[in-house]
């Protein structure tokens, strides 16, 4: 199949054209605009500096619901020892900052471009950040995952950690925020071992595409999440259940 070069416009071809790896496009912008559509139709920007803008639609999809939610032992003892703060929207520049850090080791496909512009949806209230604080040295960031929300769904995109378990404990904790919110879906894009022992299956492209559309119909609008979160919700200390089966 062709990969397609786009258009001026915001626009993007069937994601069921994509290459067999998941390429389905070449070219355009990193807009605010053109991101949210990229998202809202199951495509999301990865590409290393040097290279052209690539989007892609991978088959089969990684995700993640919150009814799925496994939370290992070793984790729920993490949390209730308390040994991270978590928060939430309170640094995303940093947490993003972070991120592209830790990828620049193996090649970052964070360019200052795509902090400039998940920046920017941050601004206008459509990314998001979870951040986990050392209770031990206030001040120090040393965990935290963000993404891009939309209606009911959440569009993980990448996280670090400079301490074991802190950017696990800031997931958990964003994903108990999620539940509470109403969301219904986490795209978590590309199968990993640290995902699956949360819960997150891998789903075909066409099942991904129909819990996508059910998700963005749901009305929550965007704008800045609350800074504070307690530091381990109850539910999230609760003896986890065995992670759910693959279909």
């Amino acid at each position: 199949m062709p990969v397609f070069r786009l258009p001026e416009e915001p626009l993007f071809p069937p994601v069921a054209f994509a290459e067999p790896n998941g390429l389905l496009a070449v070219g355009g912008d990193l807009t605010p605009r053109r991101l949210l559509a990229a998202y809202r139709n199951g495509i999301f920007p990865w590409y290393s500096p040097g290279e052209p803008l690539l989007w892609w639609s991978p088959h089969p999809r990684m995700v993640l619901k919150p009814e799925w939610l496994h939370i290992p032992r070793s984790l729920r003892k993490t949390l209730r020892q308390g040994r991270f703060h978590v928060t939430l929207d309170r640094a995303f520049p940093r947490v993003i900052a972070g991120c592209a850090a830790v990828r620049r080791e193996t090649g970052t496909w964070i360019t200052s471009e795509m902090e400039a512009a998940y920046g920017d949806l941050h601004r206008l209230g459509h990314a998001h950040s979870a951040e986990a604080w050392s209770v031990t040295r206030p001040g120090m960031l040393v965990g935290g995952v963000y993404g891009v929300a939309i209606g009911g769904c959440f569009f993980g995109e990448s996280m670090f950690h400079l301490e074991p378990e802190a950017s696990k404990c800031a997931f958990a904790v964003l994903m108990e925020h999620l539940r509470q919110r109403g969301f219904s879906l986490v795209d978590c894009q590309m199968n990993t071992h640290h995902l699956a022992r949360f819960g997150a299956r891998e789903v075909p492209r066409t099942r991904f595409m129909a819990d996508l559309d059910l998700a963005l119909s749901v009305p929550i609008p965007p704008g800045p999440w609350a800074r504070e979160v307690s530091p381990a919700p109850s539910d999230l200390l609760q003896p986890a259940h065995s992670p759910p089966p693959v279909s």
